[in-house]
């Protein structure tokens, strides 16, 4: 299957992620939303070739790798127990910061980030920068820099959204992978092949922590207000921290994010025959030994393949890998290289590329 072939409404998307920013939530009907679900895509087109993974998405609120930022702490709360503050570039660009050398997620979501961007999934984009931070409490670690009210964190990955209102309902936020199987192709909305990539594509990296709300539903439409049907919906994975490691029941940093020992010598796949994908629960996750079809394998490893080793580097490089040892919370201090981690990434995908599925799907669902 040529992996490049344009399809009029996702090249609708990509036309859409490129011409404006983050919109604000909106709060439909559960019919609304799952009508979203019904109609929505999760792949766009892209040149995977042209990516530039050291750079990553470029976008006018985008950063340079390695550059300080300047921005004014903000008292906000903050969900997850991976640690982070909000702050705010003046005079309003507010952004998320997540920060610390042992925090493996700062590491896994820069890499998990510019992979499933590179390949046309959905994802926010993520920069490996350093923040020096104006009125940090000084119980968040940094470092102080000059100024009695600044603090030096590196490293540090800022988040800038990707475009689109985050569709919710009252008591609902995100979508549970089960509820991906809802989508229809027959109503407009994403194929088989796309959907069952994606399943694969975070059973590869090992994307543990597949609660509800680590799963964004967006509307494209630049002017929706929930009042009618999304034209454009779309479903991405909206916190890829916990990656790159081994998913596990309690979704523990050490093991889950940016684990090479674990994830290096992870199958990709749960038997030596079939597709079922390796990647346990965690007991919040809604992800679990996804089986994958004939058509899902056959896209995945067609995008994959369009990587070059220099982009693999690229991608290692930025995310800094090099910082995380190889084995967290062991006496193991080395880190693993980014040549192996490059390695250990083509044998998954040669795993992928070798393997046959069963029973291919034919139908549409």
């Amino acid at each position: 299957m040529n992996c490049r072939h344009r399809f009029v409404g996702a090249t609708t998307i990509a036309v859409a992620l490129a011409a404006f920013a983050p919109l604000a939530a909106v709060e439909v009907k559960p019919a609304v939303r799952l009508d979203a679900i019904k109609r929505a895509q999760v792949w766009e087109p892209t040149d995977i070739p042209s990516k530039d993974l050291a750079a990553g998405p470029a976008r006018k609120d985008a950063f340079k790798t390695g550059d300080t930022i300047v921005c004014e702490y903000i008292a906000k709360k903050m969900t997850g127990r991976s640690p982070k503050f909000t702050c705010v570039i003046p005079p309003d660009d507010e952004v998320k910061v997540k920060f610390g050398r042992d925090n493996g997620e700062v590491y896994g979501e820069v890499a998990a980030t510019r992979l499933l961007w590179a390949v046309g999934f959905g994802a926010d984009a993520m920069y490996p920068v350093k923040v020096l931070c104006r009125k940090c409490p000084p119980q968040l670690g940094g470092v102080p820099n000059g100024r009695l009210d600044e603090l030096l964190f590196d490293p540090t990955a800022v988040e800038r959204k990707m475009p689109g209102h985050d569709i919710t309902t009252k008591d609902q936020e995100g979508w549970s992978w089960a509820e991906l199987d809802q989508v229809s192709e027959a109503a407009g909305g994403a194929p088989l092949a796309h959907r069952d990539a994606l399943k694969l594509l975070a059973a590869l990296i090992q994307h543990t922590d597949s609660k509800s709300e680590q799963q964004r539903l967006a509307c494209l439409d630049k002017e929706w207000k929930g009042d009618a049907p999304c034209g454009r919906s779309f479903m991405l994975i909206n916190d890829l921290g916990l990656t790159f490691g081994e998913a596990n029941a309690l979704n523990r940093t050490s093991t889950g994010a940016v684990n090479f020992e674990h994830w290096s010598r992870l199958p990709v796949w749960r038997d030596k025959t079939g597709c079922v994908a390796n990647l346990s629960g965690s007991i919040s996750g809604t992800l679990e030994y996804p089986r994958i079809s004939e058509e899902g394998r056959t896209f995945l490893a067609g995008l994959l393949t369009q990587l070059s080793d220099k982009q693999l580097d690229d991608l290692f490089q930025t995310a800094r890998v090099y910082l995380r040892p190889r084995a967290p919370n062991t006496r193991e201090s080395v880190s693993a290289t980014v040549p192996e981690w490059r390695e250990a990434f083509k044998k998954k995908r040669d795993e992928i590329v070798n393997r046959r599925c069963d029973v291919p799907a034919t139908s549409k669902r």
